[in-house]
Parts: structure tokens; C-alpha cells; sequence
């Protein structure tokens, strides 16, 4: 079995795939100061509760968007899965040109939506990953990645606002019935959500206009659901498209 990690900055993704099949994933949150055991004890306590067995797993393939992670993760493959990492990064063979200055610049989670937008929804494609930060991801008519946007995440908005702001306080991430908020929460809350919904709209129309033709939307990350349901710009939610991605990359590279 193959098992990939999403490794972000707010959680880690994981997927245990047996072949094709996504027969196992969970989210939890991310401790840059978390150590192999850690990090490898906690991954084979849920396999465990899933009924799969840690030693069924004979490949891994890793995003990680947290540098400080890289050792304690290739800790965590070789001492408890007993087997190399491969991880993203610049060298790895994707299948998709990427049409970036610096193609080393992209990060494995954006080309791994990319790669998994084109095969399971064709291109074009425009997938928006609700994550720490909010990034937005190009596949153009002819099936390269041609790069995206980055907005800061609708959870780091919320904590700039209120650490800067001494009378507002946190809310949920709900939508209030109407845009006009008729106290401080709703209108925090309206800001928040219907504000972002316009970001998020704003955004995939000039990308659509750039690509051309007509870009499949594909939503995914924590807030995908929520944002997706006050918009019509999102044609499809699909919270695995990142670990199919990660598949796809490993079968391109075994």
C-alpha cells in the first residue's frame, strides 16, 4: 500500500492508498517541533484504528511544506514503514509541463492538484485549495500547469483582524442570512465569508478569462464545503484530489 502525506503548515493530509483506492484518510494538525517518533506513533495509531497494519505499507510518497518536518519525516518512513521517502520537490518526474519562472518555486500540494484536476476532470481547470493560505491553480487548454494565485487563508484573516482590532473577537465561519450584519458578530462574520466568497469569484473569473476555453473549478482544503456553498463559481468540492495527485506523482516516478 502506498501512504501519502499532505504535509501544510496548519495540517497534515494522509492517504493510504491500495492501488487506486483511497481506502484510509485523516487530518491532523501540524507541530513543526514534532519528532519522527512522534510524528510516528500517531500515524500508526490511526492506521491501526482504520485496521490496517503499518507494515502493509511498502511506499511513501511526501508534500511537505514545512522545511523543519523534512528530517523528522524521513525519520518517520524508514524507522516505522521501513522504507525511503520520496519526496516532491525539484527532480521528480510529474507528467505536466510546468509553465512557472522557476518551476522549483511550486510547491508539490499545487502540482499534485494540478496533476490530479487534468486526469480525473480534464483541462482546463482551475482548482482553489482552501488551506493556511487560499491558492488557486492553473491547468490550461493544452494540459500544462501554468501557475495561479495566492491569497492569504480566510483563518489568517480572522487572526489579523482580531489581533489588530481590540474590540472584535473570533466567530464562526458561518455566513450570516443577510450581507448587512445587524450586530458586531454578523457583520464580522458577513466580511468574512461573503467578503472572501467575492475574493474567491473575483479570482477565478480573471483566471478563466486568461486560460480561456471553459476551466472545470474544483474545490478542496478545510473550508471548501462552506465557501462553496455561497458561490455557483465552484462546479465541484473534492477533498482527495490532493493525496490523488500524490499517487499519480509516485506512479510517474516508480
Amino acid at each position: 500500500m502506498l501512504l501519502a502525506l499532505d504535509v501544510g503548515n496548519t495540517h497534515i493530509v494522509v492517504g493510504v492508498f491500495d492501488g487506486e483506492r483511497l481506502v484510509a484518510d485523516f487530518r491532523v494538525h501540524t507541530d513543526a517541533r514534532a519528532t519522527g517518533d512522534e510524528l510516528g506513533l500517531l500515524l500508526t495509531d490511526l492506521l491501526d484504528r482504520a485496521d490496517l497494519e503499518a507494515d502493509a505499507v511498502n511506499a511513501v510518497i511526501i508534500s511537505n511544506g514545512v522545511p523543519a518536518l523534512a528530517r523528522p519525516l524521513e525519520e518517520l518512513t524508514t524507522r516505522y514503514f521501513h522504507t525511503a521517502p520520496m519526496f516532491v520537490g525539484p527532480g521528480i518526474r510529474t507528467g505536466i509541463r510546468i509553465q512557472y519562472d522557476d518551476p522549483r518555486q511550486v510547491g508539490g500540494d499545487r502540482i499534485a492538484n494540478a496533476i490530479a484536476a487534468r486526469h480525473l476532470y480534464g483541462a482546463p481547470a482551475i482548482v482553489v485549495d482552501f488551506g493556511t493560505a487560499t491558492t488557486f491553480d492553473c491547468v490550461g487548454t493544452d494540459g500544462d500547469y501554468l501557475g495561479g494565485a495566492i491569497a492569504p487563508g480566510i483563518q489568517i484573516s480572522l487572526d489579523a483582524l482580531v489581533s489588530h482590532a481590540a474590540r472584535l473577537t473570533r466567530v464562526e465561519f458561518v455566513a450570516p442570512p443577510t450581507a448587512i450584519g445587524h450586530s458586531t458578530t454578523a457583520s464580522v462574520q458577513s466580511g468574512l465569508m461573503y467578503g472572501y466568497v467575492s475574493l474567491v469569484e473575483g479570482l477565478i473569473a480573471r483566471l478563466k478569462r486568461e486560460i480561456g476555453g471553459a476551466p472545470k473549478v474544483i474545490a478542496t482544503g478545510g473550508l471548501a464545503e462552506p465557501i462553496s456553498n455561497l458561490t455557483t463559481a465552484i462546479d465541484v468540492v473534492d477533498q482527495d484530489v490532493t493525496l490523488t495527485g500524490l499517487r499519480l506523482i509516485y506512479l510517474q516516478n516508480v
